[in-house]
């Protein structure tokens, strides 16, 4: 049986995807017609239920291609940290560490102590950060680069994982 990497069968789902919609949009244009009372039909190229079969033939191998992915995901591990992560919790990782660098990049931007309002002419009101904006800054930037790391290597890993699929009428 023909192979593809996990890093062509990641972009093969989208690819899938797209096709799908293309034969939603294919089955609405072969399902009506607008003629005359009483007239025959017109000859279209394809018909309904041929657009149906294309449509289950790559459901199916959305189905197989997702199984496929799901299972080397779990099945298969990088390295980050001193420590092997299956990819499935790698992503979720990633994910997790750019989450983190966006928030502790915003708390980077802030000001120590700022004046958002006044009561009158006696009270003033100073909103203060309690912790140091620059260690933060510091933080988001270690976090996006571990976010970063990760990501080379997880993108590394699908290039060297091969899935039994045969995607030539796809590619």
């Amino acid at each position: 049986m023909a192979k593809i990497s996990l890093a062509e069968a990641v972009k093969l789902k989208s690819i899938l995807n797209k096709r799908i919609q293309e034969l939603e949009g294919e089955m609405d244009r072969v399902a009506f017609a607008e003629m005359e009372k009483g007239a025959k039909p017109p000859k279209l190229p394809r018909t309904l239920l041929e657009v149906e079969r294309d449509m289950e033939d790559v459901r199916k191998d959305m189905r197989t291609l997702d199984k496929l992915v799901y299972a080397a995901n779990i099945e298969n591990t990088v390295s980050f940290n001193g420590e092997e992560l299956p990819i499935v919790e790698a992503i979720e990782l990633a994910t997790q560490l750019r989450a983190k660098a966006r928030k502790y990049k915003e708390y980077g931007a802030a000001q120590k102590e700022t004046y958002p309002y006044s009561y009158g002419e006696n009270v003033t009101i100073v909103r203060v950060a309690l912790f140091e904006p620059e260690e933060y800054r510091t933080k988001g930037l270690e976090a996006e680069r571990q976010a970063n790391r990760l990501s080379n290597l997880i993108n590394a890993k699908n290039y060297s994982i091969e899935l039994d699929f045969d995607a030539e009428k796809y590619f």
